[in-house]
């Protein structure tokens, strides 16, 4: 199992979540929440409002998201769903628990006690110069104050 970090439309009450719990596309159970030791710059962008963690850390805020463990089927998907490697990267990242739901042997108590884990998150270093300059925030929300829709996949 792996453990991954997702901040935008896969979240829990998003438009794609139903992909983390389709179990004919791997398993995924939710560990707890959590967010960036570093900060990163979170911004909505593209013509579909896609949430992007761009890969410059020490800019922007620490990013607010869920953390998962998931299987290597699941991870598989995500790599797919995620355009990986091409429009985000699939990395390592410190991630500090915020709160931890994650049961599972020693090495889990031991990483949540600790108050930080190492995730797997899909940010980007292929992006427009111009989306430097974008809003960031430090959680994303399909319908928040940003007023950017995201547009699902079948819709466009």
């Amino acid at each position: 199992m792996a453990r991954v970090f997702v901040y935008g439309t896969l979240k829990k009450g998003q438009p794609n979540y139903k992909h983390m719990i389709n179990t004919a596309k791997g398993l995924a159970k939710f560990q707890g929440t959590g967010r960036t030791v570093e900060k990163y710059p979170l911004v909505i962008a593209g013509k579909y409002n896609i949430p992007y963690m761009l890969n410059i850390p020490g800019t922007g805020h620490h990013v607010a998201g869920e953390i998962y463990s998931v299987d290597d089927q699941m991870l598989q998907f995500l790599d797919e769903f995620e355009g990986c490697p091409d429009m985000y990267q699939r990395t390592l990242m410190r991630i500090e628990v915020v709160e931890w739901e994650g049961k599972g042997g020693v090495g889990e108590a031991r990483a949540a006690a600790e108050g930080v884990v190492e995730c797997f998150v899909y940010s980007t270093t292929t992006y427009p110069p111009e989306w430097v300059g974008l809003p960031y925030h430090d959680s994303y929300d399909s319908s928040g104050k940003h007023g950017l829709s995201y547009i699902l996949r079948e819709s466009r």
